[in-house]
């Protein structure tokens, strides 16, 4: 009896290189890949909700509201009248007061503060729902070494990420009264990285039947693999590009489609009104929009055609007919906006798809580069089919 529990415990109990007491049981490693994946699936959420935030604080004119950069005890907001007037002075410090909202009054200014606020706020939320559990996790032996290095350099970027916002806000405290729209781009963008960064972990540790997950990998076209990951990235590219469109206030110019500037291409002098060339890329609004047009197009047309790829070959069909339609509408959202001088509930919805969109992409090329195979059938000694579905490691 004795002899049996010592084997026991041998068999639960293991030890990685930096001493931490992982478990050998297959039953216990999928309990503990099943709680870590799903808060990560919760970080996720919250990551998406943060991006939507970001938006509303962006379309209501809120983000130059708080003028100070206080991580910790901007926690607390102003919890009496002379805490929020002392706010409100500071507020009026800043170009955006002086030059757009000179007058307004302190019940105004309490509206643009509490979405600033929040949209702050989320950002502690966020850093605390990932570093608590990811301590407790890997203190309990949770965290293969594998995946260690990856959750705490996402863990590094949220952290980075905080900075980059104050950087972008600062940028538009005085001598203008927008945020840098390379800034705003970088800012969306990284967030954007993190969100992926996160699902596609999530992803690893989705359970996987070794044994068939080989053998039918090996017959998916790296094609689609690869694809979809080209979408992706394609995507991320849109992104920030979309965010110079934002920083920019480029859509409200141009308001016409499919021709922009009169022309479904404009002329090159007007494309590259600026120099060095680059430069057009950054504070050209027609060159912005019009790249925004096209990389919309190419997506579109990629994701169309891989869908089609994808159904021939019954591999990820589902979710490549999900991700071309989401794309689609995330276009036509866009053209819709332009045509209607973006209406806020319009943008916001552009925004909140163009998120909804990157998650779908992200799983689905998470899914074929690590050869999720479709549900495949084997049989028994007898001949029985036997149907099992297998997942992403």
């Amino acid at each position: 009896m004795r002899h049996s529990c010592e084997k026991r415990s041998r068999l639960f109990r293991a030890t990685d290189s930096e001493g931490t007491r992982l478990s050998s049981d297959p039953a216990i490693i999928d309990a503990h890949r099943h709680i870590v994946r799903f808060w990560l699936y919760g970080v996720a959420a919250l990551i998406a909700l943060m991006v939507i935030v970001g938006g509303i604080t962006r379309l209501t004119d809120s983000g130059l509201s708080i003028v100070e950069w206080r991580p910790v005890t901007g926690t607390v907001p102003p919890l009496s009248e002379n805490a929020w007037a002392a706010e409100f002075e500071k507020y009026k410090t800043s170009s955006e007061y002086e030059l757009v909202n000179k007058g307004m009054t302190l019940n105004e200014f309490k509206r643009i503060y509490w979405w600033e606020w929040a949209h702050r706020l989320l950002g502690r939320v966020i850093g605390a729902a990932f570093l608590l559990p990811l301590l407790l996790f890997q203190f309990r032996g949770w965290i293969e070494p594998g995946i260690k290095w990856r959750l705490w350099l996402i863990f590094a970027l949220g952290a980075l990420q905080g900075g980059i916002g104050w950087w972008m806000v600062a940028s538009g405290l005085v001598g203008r009264v927008d945020v840098a729209q390379e800034r705003l781009s970088i800012h969306l963008t990284m967030a954007c990285l993190i969100l992926i960064a996160v699902v596609w972990t999530a992803r690893r540790l989705a359970p996987v039947t070794s044994v068939a997950s080989a053998a039918v990998a090996s017959a998916i076209p790296r094609r689609l693999a690869w694809t979809a990951v080209t979408i992706l990235s394609l995507l991320v590219v849109q992104i920030a590009l979309g965010g110079l469109v934002a920083g920019l206030k480029a859509g409200f110019v141009y308001n016409t489609w499919p021709l922009i500037d009169g022309a479904l291409i404009p002329a090159r002098e007007h494309l590259f009104l600026l120099a060095p060339a680059w430069a057009n890329l950054i504070d050209n609004h027609l060159a912005v929009q019009f790249t925004h047009r096209m990389v919309a197009y190419l997506l579109v047309t990629l994701a169309v055609f891989h869908a089609a790829d994808c159904a021939y070959h019954n591999e990820g069909r589902v979710s490549a007919i999900a991700l071309a339609a989401l794309l689609l509408l995330q276009a036509t959202l866009g053209v819709t906006a332009l045509l209607w001088h973006v209406p806020m509930l319009l943008a916001l919805a552009h925004q909140s798809v163009a998120v909804v969109t990157l998650v779908t992409a992200t799983v689905h090329a998470a899914n074929l580069l690590a050869g999720k195979p479709r549900a495949v059938a084997y049989r028994d000694s007898n001949g029985n089919a036997m149907p099992e579905r297998l997942s992403a490691a």
